[in-house]
């Protein structure tokens, strides 16, 4: 069965921070392996291309010679709208969504017209929290006993079950609509606080707190970019109001 590249078109594995670029190669690998031709790094400068090549080989050194390099996660994230954080930590900040395969069943339709990242945390700890606030869902591979696996494993099994549900469903995968990306929701984010602030409704010792359940709150409203919009233009007018008092 031929392959739908538009829909693989929308996706990218996004590693943040990682520690070794040879690492950095062998996410290239598996992602050319199964049709996925977009990868970013955060990290604050482009990594040695040496150690990426070698682990890539000459099938996937398009990615390397292509790889976005940015300096911040709001950065790299910002045209996404549908972003997914992989964790093996668990506790009472880390609500897993679900295994790879679960995840990936919920965002495949997404591809039909939103950008989707994988989110990948550096090698030895991972994802923070603050890197998790950009995420929608967050995925967990089920193990047995020891439940770290290397940053290109980790890499593979996501991007095998993206490759797997797009070719399974290309031919019924019915269009939804447009979300807001990662810049909208942020911005709104942004007045949001600024505008709960000015109230005095949160302060510098629980922003934390309420920002995080205010972001659950909307993630599961699905806003659209113009809905984004209207509440970032209301909290601005609001905060506006506050400063002429």
């Amino acid at each position: 069965m031929p392959i739908n590249h538009s829909l693989l078109d929308n996706i990218a594995i996004v590693l943040v921070r990682p520690k070794f670029p040879k690492n950095i190669g062998a996410a290239a690998r598996v992602a050319c392996n199964m049709g996925i031709t977009r990868l970013i790094v955060v990290a604050e400068e482009r990594p040695e291309r040496a150690p990426m090549a070698t682990m890539a080989t000459n099938k996937a050194l398009p990615l390397i010679d292509n790889l976005e390099v940015y300096p911040t996660v709001a950065e790299a994230l910002a045209p996404f709208s549908v972003i997914v954080g992989t964790t093996a930590r668990r506790g009472r900040q880390r609500t897993c969504h679900g295994t790879p395969r679960d995840i990936i069943k919920k965002i495949a339709p997404e591809l039909t017209t939103n950008q989707v990242a994988i989110l990948f945390g550096p090698e030895d700890a991972g994802l923070s929290n603050d890197d998790l606030k950009f995420c929608q869902f967050t995925s967990a591979i089920p193990s047995a006993e020891f439940s770290s696996l290397n940053l290109a494993q980790a890499v593979a099994i996501h991007c095998y079950e993206l490759y797997y549900e797009v070719v399974e469903q290309q031919k019924d995968m019915e269009i939804v609509a447009v979300k807001a990306n990662s810049f909208d929701l942020e911005s709104m984010y942004g007045q949001i606080e600024e505008s709960l602030a000015k109230i005095d409704f949160i302060e510098e010792h629980n922003s934390e707190y309420w920002m995080r359940k205010i972001r659950n709150l909307f993630t599961r409203l699905h806003l659209s970019p113009k809905d984004a919009s209207t509440i970032r233009a209301v909290c601005k007018k609001f905060t506006t109001h506050q400063q002429k008092k």
